[in-house]
C-alpha cells in the first residue's frame, strides 16, 4: 500500500495550484480558465411566426463547481441584445400561439414543467412580462417532454415502476426505500448499472397529461406506454427527439429498446404507434427490423412517417438512412440509399417537400437539404459543426460552432442562403484568448487510401521557430477530430500551452463513408495504428515547425486503448504518454463492461466464443515492452471503462519503475464534467506534457 499511496501523492503534489483569477481581461494565451467560464449556448428553438428566438445559455459558478442554466429570448426582427426571461430552467418551448414559452425548473426539489407568458400582440414585452407559472405538480422529476400541436396536451417522461397503478405508488416506494437501513439490492439480470448510474429498477414512460382551462396539468397523467418494458426516452442521452406527436395530436409515435433479458446485448430499437388517450397498448411498426429503428418525424400531413433505421444487429455505429413509412399501406422506402452519411437531427420542411438532417462529413459537421421525393442531398452550412437547429416560417436557427468559436446562433432561410451571426457570446474572452489557427491535410493511410488530419498551431506561433507536440488520438472509437468547439480535449488548450497538435481521422472515424467506419471492427490495433504512423511522418514532412523529438501521445477512450497498444508496439517517437479511461486488458473489459452489443461487435462475437479475437490487439499482452512515462486518468463512476483498467496499468508502470503518475475523480464517469476538475485535470495533463518534453522531465526507464 505504501508505494501506491505515494506515488498518488507525488501526483498530487505535482499538481499546480489552481489560479484564483478565472476572469483575465488582459490578452493572453488561450488556457482552461477560458474554457470552464465560456458560456454555452444550445438548444435553439424559433418561435412560430420565425421573429423570436429562445436558447438555453450555461453559465459556470465556479465557486459552487456546477453550470447554472438560464433561457434567454432574441427579438430577431430587432435585433440587439437577447434578453433573459428565465434564471434557472431549461428545455424552453414555444406554445403554439407563440407567446408562451414552456420549460422545465426544480419546485421544491422536483422537476416541474413551467409556463413563462410573454405577452399577446406581435411584439412580445420580454423585459416586462410576468411571472411564471408552475404548471405541472408531479410526485416525480420530470425527464422530458413535447407539446402537442394545438397546445392543448404534453408528453410527458417519468421514471418510475412499472408495477405502480400511478406516479404517487413510485414515490411512496422510494420514500420507503430511503428509510430502509438496509442498503443491498439483488439483481436478476444485466445492465446491473449503465453509463454512471446503478440499476433502480425503474423505467422511463411515457405519459400524456391535458391541459385545463387555467393551462394546469392534473397531477396524475395518463400511461400511455403500457406494457412496455423498455425507457422511453432511451438511457442516459435520450430526450424528446425519441417521440412525437401526429400533426392532429391523435396519435403519438415513440422508440423503444425492449429490455427482457438481452438489453446489454441488442440495439434493437423499435417505433411504436398508440393513440393519444391511451386506449389501446402501443403497436410495434417496424419489428420486421432487428437493428436500431428511432427519431419518429410525422410528415405535415400526417400521412407518412420520418425516422432513421440501421440495418446491421448489435452495431451502434451503422449507417443511420433516412427511412419513409407510408402509414396508411405500412410500406418502408429509403429515402437516401445512395448518401453514404448517417444521418442525425432529423426534421421535415412545411410543405413536406425537404427534410433536414446534420452528420459528419470530412472533418465538418454541417447541415444538410434532402429532397423528400428523390433523396437528392444538398449542403447548406458546410464549414464548422451545427449543433442544433430550429425550422419555422422558412427559416432556421442554428446552433453552430468551429476550433476556434465556442457555439452561437446563426440565421438563414430554408435553403441556406444569407447566414447571419445573431448571437454573440464569450466575445471578450474570444478577444482576448489568443489561439492557435489550424489546417486540415491529407495523405495516404492503411491500403494507400485518403486519410485526413488536422493540425493546430500554437498560440504565438513564429514562424522558424519549433514547438512540441501533443498528438491527440479521438475516441469512439467510430468518431471524428472535426472543426467544433469541445470543452473536452479542446485542441485550443495545448496551443495556449504552447504545444502545437497534431490528430488523425483514422480508419474507423466517421464522416468519411460507412465502409471507412466499418473497417475498424475487429483490427483495433491494425489499420487505425498504420494511419497514425503515416499521419504522424506526414505531418512530420509537411509542417517543419513541428519537433518530432518533443511530442506526447494522448487519448481518451479508444484513444486511451491506443496509447495503451502504442506504449507496448509503437513507443520510439514519444516522450511521454496520456491515458484518460483507456481499455487496458481487453479480456477483462469484455465481463467489466456494461454495452455488451460494442464488446462483440467490435471483436466478431462473445469472449468466451472468441476469444482469440480479443486476444489479437490487447494491450495487457505487452506490457514487457512498455517504456515510456505515462500519466494515466480513470474515474471512478467511470462504468463504460472500469476504473480498474487504469488502475491495472498503472500497477505495469509502477512495477517496471517507469516513470508513471494516476489521476482519478472519484465522482466523474467517462468524462470529466465539473469546473474544478476540468481545470484540475488540464494543469495536471499539461504538466506532465510540459515535464517530459521540456528537457528537465529525466531519462525514461529502460529495460
Amino acid at each position: 500500500m505504501k508505494p501506491l499511496f505515494a506515488a498518488l501523492a507525488l501526483g498530487l503534489l505535482a499538481t499546480p495550484a489552481l489560479a484564483v483569477d478565472l476572469e483575465t481581461h488582459a490578452p493572453h494565451p488561450f488556457n482552461v480558465r477560458d474554457l470552464v467560464m465560456m458560456d454555452r449556448v444550445s438548444d435553439p428553438q424559433l418561435s412560430p411566426d420565425g421573429r423570436y428566438a429562445a436558447f438555453g445559455v450555461r453559465s459556470t459558478d465556479y465557486a459552487a463547481n456546477k453550470g447554472v442554466n438560464a433561457i434567454y429570448v432574441l427579438d430577431l426582427k430587432k435585433g440587439g441584445e437577447p434578453v433573459k426571461v428565465v434564471d434557472k430552467g431549461g428545455s424552453a418551448r414555444w406554445a403554439s400561439d407563440g407567446h408562451s414559452l414552456y420549460y422545465v425548473a426544480a419546485a421544491d426539489g422536483i422537476s416541474q414543467l413551467w409556463r413563462v407568458d410573454l405577452g399577446t400582440g406581435d411584439t412580445l414585452d420580454l423585459a416586462g412580462h410576468k411571472a411564471a407559472v408552475q404548471v405541472s405538480r408531479g410526485a416525480l422529476d420530470l425527464g422530458g417532454y413535447k407539446l402537442s400541436p394545438d397546445g392543448r396536451s404534453v408528453l410527458l417522461s417519468y421514471e418510475v415502476y412499472t408495477d405502480c397503478a400511478d406516479l404517487a405508488c413510485t414515490k411512496e416506494r422510494i420514500d420507503g426505500r430511503e428509510k430502509n437501513k438496509a442498503t443491498g439490492t439483488v439483481y436478476d439480470k444485466l445492465f446491473v448499472r449503465h453509463w454512471d448510474t446503478w440499476a433502480n429498477g425503474r423505467r422511463n414512460q411515457l405519459f400524456i397529461g391535458h391541459f385545463d382551462d387555467q393551462g394546469m396539468l392534473p397531477a396524475e397523467p395518463t400511461l400511455l406506454s403500457r406494457g412496455i418494458d423498455g425507457d422511453i426516452p432511451s438511457k442516459p442521452f435520450g430526450d424528446e427527439s425519441e417521440f412525437a406527436f401526429s400533426p392532429d395530436g391523435r396519435t403519438v409515435y415513440f422508440d423503444v429498446r425492449i429490455a427482457g433479458t438481452s438489453e446489454p446485448w441488442s440495439t434493437n430499437f423499435d417505433l411504436y404507434r398508440v393513440p393519444a388517450d391511451g386506449s389501446v397498448a402501443p403497436q410495434n411498426l417496424t419489428a420486421t427490423n432487428k437493428a436500431w429503428d428511432a427519431y419518429p418525424v410525422p410528415s405535415p400531413d400526417g400521412r407518412t412517417l420520418y425516422y432513421l433505421a440501421m440495418k446491421e444487429p448489435g452495431f451502434e455505429a451503422d449507417r443511420f438512412a433516412i427511412m419513409a413509412m407510408d402509414l396508411e399501406r405500412g410500406t418502408t422506402r429509403e429515402v437516401d440509399p445512395q448518401w453514404d452519411r448517417s444521418a442525425g437531427a432529423l426534421a421535415v420542411a412545411d410543405d413536406g417537400k425537404t427534410l433536414y438532417a446534420t452528420a459528419d462529413d470530412q472533418g465538418q459537421h454541417p447541415l444538410f437539404a434532402i429532397d423528400a421525393a428523390s433523396g437528392k442531398v444538398t449542403k447548406l452550412v458546410g464549414e464548422g459543426s451545427v449543433g442544433g437547429y430550429s425550422l419555422q416560417n422558412g427559416k432556421l436557427l442554428l446552433a453552430r460552432d468551429d476550433l476556434k468559436h465556442p457555439v452561437d446562433l446563426y440565421l438563414t432561410d430554408a435553403n441556406g442562403r444569407g447566414l447571419k451571426q445573431v448571437t454573440h457570446y464569450n466575445a471578450e474572452r474570444l478577444q482576448n484568448a489568443k489561439m492557435g489557427d489550424f489546417e486540415f491535410f491529407t495523405f495516404k493511410g492503411w491500403n494507400d487510401e485518403p486519410v485526413q488530419g488536422y493540425v493546430v498551431k500554437p498560440a504565438g506561433y513564429k514562424r522558424g521557430q519549433k514547438y512540441p507536440v501533443a498528438f491527440i488520438i479521438h475516441g469512439g472509437p467510430q468518431g471524428a477530430m472535426s472543426n467544433g468547439w469541445s470543452y473536452r480535449w479542446n485542441p485550443q488548450t495545448y496551443a495556449g500551452q504552447g504545444f502545437a497538435v497534431v490528430t488523425v481521422n483514422f480508419h474507423g472515424s466517421t464522416g468519411y463513408g460507412q465502409a471507412f467506419t466499418d473497417s475498424i471492427s475487429g483490427d483495433w490495433g491494425g489499420k487505425p495504428l498504420e494511419d497514425l504512423k503515416a499521419g504522424w511522418k506526414a505531418a512530420l514532412d509537411k509542417y517543419s515547425f513541428l519537433d518530432g523529438d518533443n511530442a506526447c501521445a494522448l487519448g481518451a477512450s479508444y484513444g486511451g486503448y491506443m496509447v495503451y497498444w502504442m506504449a507496448g508496439v509503437w513507443n520510439q517517437p514519444w516522450k511521454c504518454f496520456v491515458d484518460h479511461d483507456g481499455v487496458f486488458d481487453a479480456r477483462m473489459m469484455y465481463y467489466a463492461t456494461e454495452e455488451l452489443w460494442f464488446e462483440e461487435k467490435e471483436n466478431g462475437g462473445t469472449q468466451f466464443e472468441h476469444p482469440e479475437n480479443y486476444e489479437r490487439f490487447n494491450p495487457i499482452n505487452h506490457v514487457k515492452d512498455w517504456r515510456v512515462p505515462m500519466l494515466v486518468v480513470h474515474s471512478g463512476n467511470d462504468f463504460r471503462i472500469p476504473i480498474t483498467q487504469g488502475l491495472g496499468a498503472f500497477t505495469a508502470l509502477q512495477r517496471q519503475g517507469i516513470p508513471s503518475e494516476f489521476l482519478t475523480f472519484p465522482e466523474e464517469n467517462h468524462w470529466v464534467l465539473k469546473p474544478q476538475n476540468s481545470v484540475m485535470w488540464h494543469e495536471t495533463v499539461n504538466a506532465w506534457l510540459k515535464r517530459w518534453t521540456s528537457g528537465d522531465g529525466g531519462d525514461t526507464a529502460s529495460h
